[in-house]
């Protein structure tokens, strides 16, 4: 199955964008290969409103937030998860208008963390109101669900707004690109799990903190859980022609990419085969990690 990304490019970085009554986003500056064009702030409500994601520890970034914000006040400040593109800036928000922060706890609260993929955790970020699945923040004419999807990070939330059936979904779902899952704190089992538990709810749009927002969301979820299926498959593929270890395979299955990316690569086979291990599918000499060699079970 073909994912149906959407690479639209949106670089009015620091102006505020009206995306629908209820939501605006304010875009940082800081574009990469893992935040695409950068990280998306939304705003939630008018008047007193909740902020998703203040982003990086950018001044300027939350200096144009705070402008967009002007005459108006900020109630919550909403953490996804706990990447330095995603959390800091709270520190910095939170030091300008008193909100409290809310989130589903600090960096690695599912497994210790100390492999630097991506963006790298942000260590210091406590949330002053722990959130767990279900639970619901709510302002004047708007309220947020969190909907925890660990996979990404342990600590991973969406955060669910029914006025508008909308989902705003952190990296767990991005329009423009597949997401990293980096054990120890990422977890592909729960990773597939929380996709599946998307398509169980009735969101009709998502708005991601890198890329545009995403009107077809079901069939991009459907599409991520095909993809997953499909990298286990090759895998497979690649254990049968003899090619046991992981830097021996992501040459393999990633020639499409940027071989600057191959090492975030390599974290996400590592997670693939974690899982495979768990479910059966393959056997290795010792614990799963990148430089072990992996058998598959068929061939015992």
């Amino acid at each position: 199955m073909t994912i149906p990304f959407d690479k639209t490019i949106e670089t009015d970085y620091g102006a505020v964008r009206q995306l629908s009554p209820l939501v605006r986003r304010v875009g940082a500056k800081n574009p990469g290969p893992f935040t695409f064009t950068g990280t998306g702030t939304y705003i939630i409500g008018q008047g007193d409103v909740a902020v998703i994601d203040p982003g990086p520890r950018d001044e300027a970034h939350i200096g144009a937030l705070l402008a967009a914000l002007e005459g108006e006040t900020v109630r919550h400040i909403l953490i996804t998860h706990t990447h330095l593109d995603h959390s800091p800036g709270a520190a910095l928000l939170q030091a300008e208008t008193g909100a409290p922060t809310y989130g589903f706890g600090p960096h690695g609260s599912g497994a210790p963390d100390d492999v630097v993929v991506e963006e790298g955790g942000d260590m210091d970020f406590v949330p002053d109101q722990v959130l767990g699945d279900g639970d619901r923040v709510t302002g004047g004419d708007w309220s947020l669900e969190a909907v925890h999807t660990p996979g990404h990070t342990s600590n991973h939330l969406c955060f669910a707004m029914a006025e508008e059936a909308a989902l705003f979904t952190g990296d767990h779902v991005m329009g423009w690109s597949t997401t990293i899952v980096s054990p120890p704190d990422g977890d592909m089992a729960a990773y597939r799990g929380s996709l599946a538990k998307l398509l169980e709810r009735d969101e009709q749009i998502y708005y991601p903190t890198h890329g545009v927002a995403m009107h077809e969301p079901k069939a991009l979820v459907s599409g991520l859980i095909a993809h997953r299926v499909n990298r286990e498959a090759q895998i497979m593929n690649c254990l049968v022609a003899g090619q046991a270890t992981i830097s021996e395979m992501v040459p393999v299955m990633y020639t499409d990419i940027d071989p600057r990316l191959h090492p975030a690569a390599a974290r996400s086979v590592l997670a693939h085969l974690i899982h495979m291990v768990g479910s059966g599918q393959v056997r290795c000499e010792g614990l799963p990690d990148i430089g072990t060699r992996y058998i598959p079970v068929s061939s015992l």
